[in-house]
């Protein structure tokens, strides 16, 4: 179902301008045309399209191929400098450069219901688009950036001035990436354009997903929608019951597909009831026809006709995956079947966002022992070969220190912990890689949302209310309220 941004034939200054805004690169064609429909299920709400020196029969065509993809997805398209093109391809709106046709004139050639934006450097051209009856600015370039040599860099200083003097759609341009979106969007952005950011990455939806997710940080509570998929604890510390108390108590908006039952305490696993595979996929097709979750969580997932389901659906939908390849219980119970270990590295994988494996499960997956740092790393890379988009490796197995790696992108990061010694223990692999997944939606880029997943998950364990005979549950709520006061101060 398509998200509408603003109501037809509303005045701009009206309409919710605010997202990923989205620049076409050089792709042509077929090739632009699959980078497109990616983006948009990754969450582009506003595309702008740019074939100024293609000729004119391409550019009519290329511009309303751009312009059904929107219309679909429910997004904003917008012509680069051209007004007319825009006017006979029905876009909604044209970018005008400072050197390119008066906003004047392009109001009269598009009609009042029309948007109309301006490229600025500076706050008093900023000011004398708003005055000329520009709907939005966009200022830049906010960063050094490869794609325009000859770009002034504002930086960080101008873009908030440019906020504070006007009161339209600002749109931030110029070497953003998902890591410095955030102080970007802190600085009074509405919008954020990327070019190769997301056209250049191998999966376009994924890139533009973890991009549009940062401007949950600005939403109310409950902001960010996750979904877990996972199995049913009986005993409430792991599963769908931690990941619903976690993704909760962390801010966000908790949707489940429940795998199988189980009956189990915290001394162990006595029985596993499977839901069928058609439940399976009836469950996710309610919730991700309806609800629209941003981030998908997976715990237990059992056999190899519910891993083909959850693979295709994020396949489908362009969603962040946070998996956790649950295999065996605490107690030693197998939680994933035989076949389905080689179905999850063929076609899990390949459609997941960060992979969150303890030792041995690194082990079952790689077929690498994993038993020093050293082997981390290469497990990881491994993983990574196989599909993962990145991978944290956690370190609970190894002697001393609870050290986890963190292998994003091409870049590892270390994250150690001073390991707790406690029975209780329980469900922490799922609560961390629930914890992630609630952080991402609402809006933490990876690096952060894993560093505060790990504090959450250290300080539950520290706090844990030592309950039952056995592995004992840890403490979600006083995980959350230590972690939020964190989050506060950022």
């Amino acid at each position: 179902m398509a998200i509408f941004l603003f109501e037809p034939g509303t005045a701009m200054k009206n309409r919710h301008f605010r997202g990923l805004y989205l620049i076409t690169d050089d792709s042509r064609g077929d090739q632009l045309q699959a980078k497109l429909v990616a983006a948009l299920k990754g969450g582009t709400r506003i595309v702008q399209y740019r074939g100024k020196h293609l000729p004119e029969d391409v550019r009519h065509r290329e511009a309303r191929m751009v312009h059904s993809l929107c219309k679909q997805a429910g997004a904003l398209f917008i012509v680069n400098d051209d007004p007319h093109l825009a006017l006979a391809c029905q876009a909604d709106g044209v970018h005008l450069g400072q050197q390119d046709m008066h906003i004047a004139e392009a109001r009269a050639l598009l009609g009042p219901d029309k948007i109309i934006g301006t490229s600025n450097r500076t706050v008093e051209q900023a000011v004398n688009s708003q005055k000329a009856g520009a709907d939005y600015v966009a200022a830049g370039s906010v960063y050094p950036t490869g794609s325009k040599q000859d770009a002034v860099h504002i930086g960080l200083d101008v873009l908030h001035d440019i906020r504070q003097a006007v009161d339209i759609p600002l749109v931030a341009i110029g070497g953003i990436n998902r890591d410095n979106t955030s102080e970007v969007i802190h600085a009074g952005a509405d919008a954020i354009a990327l070019i190769s950011a997301v056209m250049a990455d191998p999966s376009p939806a994924l890139a533009a997903r973890e991009i549009s997710l940062q401007f949950n940080r600005r939403a109310p509570v409950p902001h960010g929608r996750v979904l877990t998929v996972a199995g049913s604890d009986s005993g409430g510390g792991a599963g769908i019951q931690a990941d619903l108390k976690t993704i909760t108590l962390l801010g966000g908006y908790g949707m489940s597909v429940i795998t199988a039952l189980t009956a189990q305490n915290t001394c162990g696993v006595q029985n596993i009831y499977p839901v069928p595979a058609s439940f399976v996929g009836e469950q996710l097709a309610a919730v991700l026809g309806d609800l629209q979750p941003e981030v998908v969580k997976t715990g237990m997932l059992l056999d190899a006709a519910i891993v083909r389901l959850v693979a295709q659906a994020l396949k489908d939908h362009g969603l962040l995956a946070v998996v956790d390849p649950v295999m065996i219980a605490k107690g030693g119970a197998s939680l994933l079947r035989d076949e389905a270990t080689k179905v999850c590295r063929e076609h899990l994988l390949p459609h997941t966002y960060l992979l969150t494996p303890n030792l041995p499960e690194a082990e079952q997956l790689t077929g690498l022992p994993v038993h020093t740092e050293a082997d981390m790393e290469k497990a990881a890379r491994r993983l990574q070969q196989l599909g993962a988009r990145h991978v944290l490796l956690k370190g609970g197995h190894l002697e001393g220190e609870a050290v986890d790696l963190l292998l994003d992108g091409n870049t590892l990061h270390r994250l150690p912990a001073k390991r707790i010694d406690s029975r209780n223990t329980h469900g922490t692999g799922c609560t961390s890689s629930a914890a992630i997944a609630a952080l991402l939606a609402g809006g933490h880029p990876l690096p952060q949302a894993v560093a505060l997943a790990k504090e959450f998950i250290t300080e539950a364990i520290r706090t844990a209310p030592d309950l039952g005979a056995g592995h004992g549950p840890v403490n979600h709520f006083a995980a959350a309220k230590y972690l939020m006061n964190t989050i506060e101060g950022l």
